[in-house]
């Protein structure tokens, strides 16, 4: 991890609780998009610290007794500067819009390596920190068949609707 004119990057980065695609859920508004990351705990520490919003899970279960786990909450935003969301398979990388990155939702992420922009907020006299993606390079673990399967053409590539090509 290092940080460079306040990005911070993360090589190998542990995320967990994607919602790319923005779906309404019990943790989150409609069209918020966003995931979360794991943290060292001396970092978190020391983020947490200068502002940033840090959580702490818990452990639980056979890990009852440990420390709890920092985290931190990074927002995918695409207005109005889009970050640069790279996803990596065995057949080259592909770029990621606000309609194609809700494939990382499910996807087996085996890699990711990204850099976190930071957005400092004043509001009613709180101050913090907010996290936002600016790039992202995710590779998907693919499976035995991927490579098999890799030349076929897509049949409905262009296809809009009803109208195919």
């Amino acid at each position: 991890m290092s940080k460079d004119n306040d990005n911070i990057a993360i090589e190998n980065a542990k995320i967990m609780f994607r919602n790319f695609s923005g779906a309404e859920g019990k943790y989150n508004n409609a069209g918020r998009r966003n995931f979360c990351v794991f943290l060292d705990s001396e970092i978190a520490e020391v983020f947490e610290a200068d502002g940033w919003n840090i959580r702490w899970l818990e452990p639980k279960g056979e890990y009852e007794g440990e420390e709890p786990q920092g985290y931190m909450q990074v927002s995918v935003s695409f207005d109005p500067y889009p970050p640069k969301i790279m996803m990596i398979t065995s057949g080259g990388k592909t770029r990621l819009t606000d309609e194609t990155i809700n494939l990382l939702d499910w996807a087996e992420i085996e890699h990711a390596d990204l850099i976190i922009r930071p957005y400092n907020w004043n509001v009613n006299g709180k101050t913090g920190i907010k996290a936002y993606c600016k790039s992202m390079y995710v590779t998907i673990r693919e499976d035995e068949f991927a490579s098999k399967y890799r030349e076929v053409p897509d049949s409905a590539k262009n296809c809009v609707g009803d109208e195919c090509e």
